[in-house]
């Protein structure tokens, strides 16, 4: 292992073309659990209400429907897809966005998904090397792309993502790598949950509306444990003007009313991602331009 790292810190464009690489394959299959991962959990839960509420009825067993099965098809022809056409982007730019069968388009954002999966991914690498720090944050990465685009599809955040994910970074912390010790994780994930969790509160009891999911909670108190308490006012800074500028835009773009509910995850994961890589910098800047 230190002579693959002692290559890698010699090569640096090798670490960083492999990761590249890896991700772009990642992003391909991040793809795959956006779409299939809240289909999986609907089907769970009517499984389950059909368990505990007609326990007596006879229901036609349901297809198997996972990450594996059933194989990637055109949704127009139900064509399976071959492998040589499931080449993360270069399938795509080859068939020119279209189905090889049916000339059906297929939507741009599978292969924007693997590129943007390679490009975070990238740029972590090259801010932490060949570390285990960027081995965890890269896999963070992975887990906010998912999370991102499941949120703007479905308002989800999912448990199977977010949990791991803050038990992962919590863990990381008893490592000699991690960014800050078990006891500022421990501190940093209560404080990014229950700070969002007054909120949510605190504008319910207002309003009489929920103003956010508890999925946010936790992702809040992923970026908690990874970094401490000290950036969470940043990221939800961040999150919260950006949020409020693209989610307002947008609104306005398609003509819907402002209290039309917008996903916060997606806001959040990119504040805490930027605050991951530059959070440090950016409140030292902050400090010294009011002369602190």
């Amino acid at each position: 292992m230190n002579e693959l790292s002692l290559v890698f810190s010699t090569y640096p464009w090798l670490f960083l073309s492999l990761v590249a690489l890896l991700s772009l394959v990642i992003g391909s299959f991040l793809n795959v659990l956006i779409y299939r991962l809240p289909i999986m959990m609907e089907r769970a839960w009517q499984a389950e209400f059909q368990e505990y509420f007609q326990p007596n009825q006879q229901h036609k067993a349901a297809t198997p429907f996972n990450l594996a099965v059933p194989r990637s098809a055109c949704p127009k022809c139900q064509q399976p897809i071959a492998a040589y056409d499931n080449i993360p982007l270069l399938s795509w730019l080859c068939l020119k966005g279209r189905c090889r069968q049916c000339k059906t388009a297929i939507s741009a954002r599978y292969p924007a998904v693997e590129l943007l999966t390679a490009v975070l991914s990238t740029l972590v690498a090259w801010q932490y090397g060949p570390t285990l720090t960027s081995a965890v944050l890269i896999f963070l990465t992975w887990g906010l792309v998912a999370l991102s685009f499941i949120d703007i599809d479905k308002m989800l955040l999912p448990d199977q993502l977010t949990l791991p994910l803050l038990w992962l970074m919590l863990l990381f912390s008893i490592t000699s790598s991690a960014i800050v010790n078990p006891e500022q994780a421990l501190l940093g994930a209560a404080a990014g949950y229950l700070s969002l969790w007054s909120v949510y509160w605190a504008f319910k009891l207002l309003t009489g509306k929920e103003g956010m999911g508890y999925g946010d909670f936790k992702l809040l108190a992923i970026f908690g444990a990874l970094l401490g308490w000290q950036q969470l006012p940043l990221i939800i800074l961040l999150s919260s003007v950006v949020g409020a500028v693209i989610g307002v835009t947008l609104l306005s773009i398609q003509g819907k009313d402002k209290a039309t509910p917008i996903p916060f995850g997606p806001y959040i994961a990119a504040a805490g991602w930027i605050a991951m890589l530059w959070g440090e910098q950016m409140t030292g800047a902050y400090l010294r331009y009011l002369g602190l």
